[in-house]
This record gives C-alpha cells, sequence and structure tokens, in this order.
C-alpha cells in the first residue's frame, strides 16, 4: 500500500551496527531530514549479542519508524575472518600494517548492503545510509568509494523503473577523528555503541576497533564512554 504522505517526506534505512560509526551516520541522516528505517544483521560475529543490544539502544534513541534485525549465518559459515572464525584469534592493532586485516569479512557489505535496498525498496524509502569511512577502506576492499559507487549503479539496474534509491556514505573520505567530532556535535550517544572486535564487555583496547576509536577521542581530547580492559595511548600514533 502506498503511504501518501510520502511524497512530503523522506525515508531512508541506516545500517546500525551498534558501532560509533553507524550511530553517527544515523544521527546525521536524521539531521538531514529523514524517517529512519534501521537494518541491523547478526552474522555470527564474536560480540553480536552486545552489538544488538546497541543497537536496539540507539533505535529508541532516535525514535526509528521501524527497527529490523535480521540474523543470518553463511557468513559465520564461510569463514575465513577473525570476526565470525572460532579458530582464528582478533589481532591486536597495527597502525602501519598495508595489508588486508584478518577482521576482513569476505564481501560483507555487499550482503548487507543488499538485505538494506531490499528493506528500502519494500518501503518506499529515498536513500540508504552507511557509516563506513577512508581508514576503513584503507584495509577492507568493500568500504571504498569505488564499491559503493559500483553498487549504487547496480541498485539503479536491478531494483522497479520507479524505485530510486540513492547510496549515501557521508563519511567516505573522513577520518575516525572526524566522525567522532561530527557524533559529539550531532549529541550521538556513543554510551550506547560498541567497537570491540573481541568482547562484549569490557571492550579489549587493543584490537584495530578499539584502537581506532580510542585514538579518535584522545585526538580531541574527550573520554570514550565506554568501559575498557585497557585504554593506551594512541595519539601519536596516528
Amino acid at each position: 500500500m502506498t503511504d501518501d504522505t510520502h511524497e512530503d517526506e523522506k525515508r531512508a534505512v541506516v545500517l546500525l551496527s551498534g558501532g560509533m560509526d553507524s550511530a553517527t551516520t544515523a544521527y546525521e541522516a536524521k539531521a538531514r531530514g529523514y524517517e529512519l528505517y534501521a537494518l541491523h544483521t547478526s552474522y555470527g560475529q564474536k560480540t553480536e549479542s552486545k552489538e544488538y543490544e546497541c543497537a536496539r539502544a540507539l533505535a529508541d534513541e532516535l525514535d526509528v519508524k521501524d527497527f529490523l534485525h535480521i540474523e543470518t549465518s553463511h557468513l559465520k559459515q564461510i569463514g575465513a575472518s577473525s570476526l565470525t572464525d572460532d579458530s582464528m584469534a582478533v589481532e591486536d592493532v597495527d597502525m602501519d600494517a598495508d595489508e588486508i586485516p584478518t577482521s576482513y569479512v569476505p564481501f560483507r557489505n555487499a550482503n548487507l548492503l543488499s538485505m538494506a535496498v531490499s528493506y528500502a525498496e519494500a518501503n518506499e524509502c529515498d536513500a540508504v545510509f552507511v557509516g563506513a569511512h577512508s581508514e576503513d577502506y584503507s584495509g577492507y576492499p568493500d568500504c571504498r568509494p569505488e564499491f559503493f559507487d559500483a553498487f549504487e549503479a547496480m541498485v539503479d539496474v536491478g531494483t522497479k523503473p520507479d524505485t530510486h534509491i540513492s547510496l549515501d556514505v557521508p563519511f567516505v573520505h573522513d577520518s575516525k577523528t572526524d566522525i567522532a567530532r561530527r557524533g559529539i556535535e550531532l549529541d550521538a550517544p556513543f554510551e550506547h555503541t560498541w567497537s570491540c572486535y573481541r568482547a562484549e564487555e569490557p571492550a579489549c583496547g587493543t584490537c584495530d576497533s578499539c584502537a581506532f576509536r580510542l585514538q579518535a577521542f584522545q585526538n580531541l581530547g574527550e573520554r570514550d564512554p565506554i568501559p575498557y580492559a585497557e585504554r593506551p595511548d594512541y595519539v601519536d600514533a596516528e
């Protein structure tokens, strides 16, 4: 059924992982006037329970129109990532590394975006918002601007003729520090976010995701509000 009020509003699906990047992206989309449809996926990642808890809390804070939680197992069954494969350990951060980290989940973003576009088309949404950024695509091939451009072109071809869904990646050229700064400006509740790859509480403080997150807050002279087992100084590693 078509909503007669849709012409007067903007709707967007936001991939809401429960992390600080997706939280800031969701608040950015809301600030741009979109009514939000939140999509959270659990795919067997080591911290999926905590991520779901955070995504649910963020959705409540954002007063989203709808919250869709999709549980999939195929990415865990495929494996080959320290986030999903129990035989692989999550490595300590190496901020100078050039190779793709073991935390890369093969082609994950294509899987998640496909679900998001289906959800968006079914609800006559105008956009899909994703929280990827420059420090991601330096290590993850499915976070590159070229990937999102190519995916958006595929969406144009693969959806109904009257469907027009833009793929919005507002921080794709920004750093983690930029995202933290913008999130603070938008009053995003970072206490309801989780980034650690290893642990559900406290965060380890030494995996890639913890390190870049802590560095962002330290660069801004702010204290990250979530609990950590340890808080190394990462400012000089920038």
